[in-house]
């Protein structure tokens, strides 16, 4: 494994700082589940609820199976994306993309495209070089994925409730690094 240090205005979380970040994380995601993120969460969230989800990262985080990587903005995180490392003996060589977000207020300058940038190098740096995320049909972030080199596998109908309770399709993508 060749060792990863993503360019500012990017930051890979060690553990001490996710658990230091915990609110400001929290926030984030409570403000783009509140702007209709299809990321796991219904609505109400509640910051602490919010902040919950990331507590619970920590062991993987620390175990070194999970990273959580950031884009900061005006000294405040305004984006984050995860890398969760398939714990499986015959999926050393992939991970999954997770919880990419960009905080309402930071969208439209480039984030999102830089933390994919970024998780890829992070993939690399683990040997990992198959990827895969899905996402909420019809969000936004279908029509990011492509550029970033995903390709489209499929969709699979009412897969979860978005945040305001109604099931949504998922589009699942994968990209190959090789």
């Amino acid at each position: 494994m060749t060792e990863f240090r993503p360019e500012p205005p990017l930051n890979l979380l060690s553990p001490v700082e996710v658990r230091a970040s915990l609110t400001a994380l929290g926030g984030l995601l409570k403000a783009c589940v509140e702007e209709g993120a299809g990321i796991g969460f219904i609505l109400p969230l509640s910051l602490e609820r919010a902040e919950d989800f990331w507590a619970a990262q920590l062991p993987a985080v620390e175990a070194g199976s999970s990273f959580v990587m950031i884009a900061r903005q005006e000294d405040e995180i305004a984006g984050v994306v995860m890398l969760v490392l398939a714990p499986q003996d015959n999926g050393g060589h992939r991970a999954d993309v997770a919880k990419l977000m960009v905080h309402p207020n930071h969208r439209r300058k480039g984030l999102a495209r830089k933390l994919m940038r970024a998780i890829d190098h992070l993939a690399k740096s683990q040997d990992r070089w198959l990827l895969v995320l899905d996402t909420v049909t019809g969000d936004r972030a279908e029509q990011l994925y492509p550029t970033c080199g995903y390709r489209k596998v499929g969709t699979i109908p009412d897969y979860a409730y978005g945040s305001h309770g109604t099931l949504d399709a998922t589009t699942v993508f994968y990209k190959d690094l090789r």
